[in-house]
């Protein structure tokens, strides 16, 4: 009796609270310890799983095999939750409440659909729902707001001041580079090649802030994902081409479709690696910083003078919290160090 009694006045106890003032400018009173978060989405899940994986409730889709050894081994069999936002939203409000999380992440956009389903969900849950601004540049600020809110301002900071450190590096090299002299990029997706992002898309985000002119530009009349046809870009003539589709960098070099183009001539047809999270986007959260990298070096090599092998490995131990072998260094960086196709 004495114990149920001492229970009851347990839960009775108000929670320590906090406030936070979100990426949408939205005043969020939070627990003042954070120790469960919903990820809203894979961009969200990435962000928390770099900042403070111990609060993670489950991935929007549970890792696939090729994924896991690139996760640190606590968090490869989190369970499955589906996602709040974007395409394929499929966990509904019953399975958030189920969950019972201390606060729902987003990551991404804060446009004023992302804000109506953030307070939407949060009337009907009563669980703190929090917006960070996913956009790339907003890097750095997203780090710090997260590790504030998680109450691991140190590590945001640190994550935050190593991403600052790279977009430094990056525009110091291309200070005295002028547009026109800039390498030529075409990112092609999807087995044939000819799915790709328009300038200024954040599928090519990347690409743009690593110095390279992407070829799909029509001066900013068309954002996003779009069709290509073969004769545009035979017309556009990339010198470089970077893709994270398997089929079509085993193919390109022997399609006749795509001989006479610059990159295939030279052998500049890339594959960026996936595992555990796309180099390019796929999704487009923290991942794209290994991949910043990535693509600073092929553009610039000799300007950028790092090594990729040891920039990789750093990068996944601080980022991923995982201590890579030979075996899995080697299979990620098979085609993305740009060696001669067979």
């Amino acid at each position: 009796m004495r114990y149920l009694l001492m229970l009851m006045i347990l839960v009775a106890l108000p929670v320590q609270a906090r406030t936070v003032t979100d990426s949408a400018g939205r005043v969020v009173e939070i627990p003042e310890d954070v120790t469960t978060v919903f990820a809203a989405g894979p961009p969200a899940a990435i962000l928390l799983y770099v900042m403070k994986p111990e609060t993670m409730t489950g991935w929007p889709r549970a890792l696939r095999p090729e994924e896991r050894a690139y996760i640190a081994a606590p968090y490869r069999d989190l369970p499955e939750t589906g996602r709040l936002t974007g395409r394929g939203g499929e966990a509904n409000l019953e399975r958030v409440l189920q969950i019972a999380p201390d606060l729902i992440l987003d990551f991404g956009s804060v446009r004023d659909t992302y804000i109506d389903l953030a307070d939407r969900v949060q009337d009907q849950t009563g669980i703190p729902y929090i917006l960070i601004d996913g956009r790339f540049e907003n890097t750095p600020e997203a780090l710090r707001l997260l590790g504030e809110a998680l109450g691991v301002p140190e590590r945001g900071d640190a994550l935050a001041q190593d991403v600052e450190a790279t977009f430094a590096r990056i525009d110091a090299i291309l200070e005295d580079v002028p547009e026109v002299e800039r390498p030529r990029v075409y990112l092609a997706r999807g087995p044939e090649g000819l799915e790709t992002g328009m300038k200024g898309s954040i599928n090519t985000e990347i690409i743009e802030r690593a110095g390279g002119r992407n070829v799909a530009d029509d001066g900013g009349a068309t954002r996003g994902l779009v069709q290509a046809s073969m004769e545009q870009v035979i017309v556009a003539n990339p010198d470089t081409i970077v893709t994270w589709d398997p089929h079509f960098h085993s193919t390109v070099f022997d399609d006749p479709l795509w001989q006479g183009i610059d990159a295939v001539d030279d052998g500049r047809v890339f594959l960026a690696p996936t595992a555990p999270f796309g180099w390019i986007d796929r999704p487009p959260s923290l991942n794209r910083m290994m991949g910043l990298i990535w693509m600073a070096g092929l553009l610039y090599p000799d300007r950028w003078e790092r090594d990729l092998r040891a920039e990789t490995r750093a990068f996944y131990e601080l980022y991923y919290h995982v201590d890579l072998s030979d075996e899995e260094l080697e299979r990620l960086l098979e085609w993305a160090e740009g060696r001669p196709p067979n």
